[in-house]
């Protein structure tokens, strides 16, 4: 399958979910076999970080990209509708360390490169690597894994103690609609978990108008875009971290009760078996 990259220039401004800090980018078309990759052109040196396994440096919450003293964090919904879309190859400028969260979930980013389209490019991408055999990472009974399948699939559950979420399945195919079907489906937070956060230094982008919030009494700022839409946010996440494996396996990943830590330790095994192949 030949390599894309938008056809023209995206820019948005907004604020980041941890600082708190409003940053803008510009994405930009880039060249074949340039993948994607963040430049902080707030810099003197306009430093260069690579939407890649080997890059990520912290998982707290969010994906984390660094390069020596330099990072770009909250990256995953970004790539998660940059690949979601199917864009190869992206220049993302960023003025700041923190990807905006803008609505709390990819949409912005969808509805923007579809706007924009993509073009076709000189070269195709590498074959995926068929996986043979599954490959596991679990946390007490938290688990993140890949499965040898006849197609990429991504399939996540998740349990929470309060009422208005409790468990959810959902199961998406790479051959469905992105756009439609994960990338409108919003971040999310537990009420009673807000204030502890704060006090760390987290979430101080974190509103009503940028994440849901469930407490006790339900759902605080209704109404939900997907009657499952907490776990089809947790598919939107785990499709953003793995896509800084550059391509997909062909597997079936499957996520129970998991974290950003959890998707990135299962994308480090898997880099790890393509390298052993090659």
């Amino acid at each position: 399958m030949q390599q894309h990259t938008i056809a023209g220039e995206i820019t948005q401004t907004g604020v980041g979910l941890h600082s708190g800090v409003s940053t803008h980018i510009r994405i930009l078309p880039s060249e074949p076999g340039s993948g994607r990759y963040f430049v902080r052109v707030d810099l003197p040196d306009l430093p260069i970080i690579p939407a890649q396994v080997a890059a990520v440096n912290q998982t707290l919450l969010s994906t984390q990209l660094g390069k020596g003293e330099t990072c770009i964090r909250t990256v995953e919904h970004l790539l998660a509708a940059l690949v979601g879309m199917g864009v190869d190859n992206a220049r993302i400028e960023i003025d700041g360390s923190e990807v905006p969260l803008l609505d709390g979930s990819a949409k912005v980013w969808t509805d923007s490169i579809a706007e924009v389209g993509l073009v076709s490019q000189s070269i195709s991408n590498p074959d995926a690597l068929v996986l043979k055999e599954p490959i596991w990472i679990y946390e007490n009974d938290a688990f993140a894994c890949a499965l040898p399948a006849s197609k990429t699939r991504f399939s996540y559950e998740i349990d929470f103690d309060v009422g208005a979420i409790g468990n959810q399945w959902h199961s998406w195919s790479l051959n469905s609609s992105f756009a439609k079907e994960i990338a409108p489906a919003r971040t999310f937070g537990l009420l009673h978990q807000i204030e502890h956060l704060q006090k760390t230094g987290l979430i101080k982008g974190g509103s009503l108008d940028n994440a849901l919030v469930f407490g006790s009494e339900g759902l605080v700022n209704p109404p939900l875009r997907f009657a499952n839409e907490p776990v089809r946010h947790k598919i939107l996440d785990l499709v953003g971290d793995l896509s800084l494996l550059g391509t997909f396996p062909q597997a079936h990943f499957l996520a129970y009760k998991a974290s950003h830590n959890l998707h990135i330790q299962l994308a480090r095994k898997i880099l790890e078996l393509e390298l052993a192949q090659v």
